[in-house]
């Protein structure tokens, strides 16, 4: 077995992807998304018992991890196209927050180098919902932001998904020659 084993390989980026999906989960929690809270929520528990069973030489868990990683790539690919405006789709729509409130991304008001207009202190006291302050200027637009968040789990998720392959071939291989 080499340094840098198709096991290896796929449990440091099932330690990735749990790092980047906390991390997304947070966002995603500060801007009262639901629809991406649940689907983090349990692509979270599908990364770690991948995690588990390419520690633990199970080849069932890193066959759901496996199958779990097609669904993830078509929801990523979803929200790129949500917040894109691609196919008829709209960042503008409550899909995400589920029709209970009208919560946006969290990086529309707090992205890269945002500006709002006037003292962000004087906003707060002078407004019954402070979510209503204007954004004048952003370094990056938040559904760019969103898209790139998107973008590296596509990424890491497609470089999982081969090596989970690998795994579970290999993995199968053992277990045919534990039983002859």
């Amino acid at each position: 077995m080499g340094c840098c084993s198709a096991r290896r390989m796929l449990i440091l980026l099932c330690c990735f992807q749990l790092i980047t999906a906390v991390e997304r989960q947070v966002f995603d929690f500060l801007s009262y998304q639901w629809a991406p809270i649940m689907i983090n929520f349990f692509h979270i528990i599908v990364v770690i018992l991948g995690l588990f069973g390419a520690i633990q030489y199970r080849p069932h868990y890193v066959l759901m991890y496996l199958l779990w990683t097609l669904l993830w790539l078509g929801w990523n690919v979803f929200v790129s196209c949500l917040y894109l405006d691609v196919g008829g789709l709209s960042k503008d729509s409550n899909i995400l927050s589920l029709g209970v409130s009208s919560h946006r991304s969290w990086w529309k008001d707090n992205g890269p180098g945002c500006e709002s207009e006037g003292d962000p202190s004087a906003g707060w006291q002078n407004q019954q919902n402070p979510q209503l302050t204007t954004v004048i200027s952003c370094w990056l637009e938040y559904q760019y932001i969103e898209v790139l968040h998107c973008v590296v789990q596509l990424l890491i998720s497609l470089l999982g998904f081969v090596y989970a392959c690998y795994v579970i071939s290999a993995l199968s291989d053992d277990e045919d020659s534990y039983y002859k």
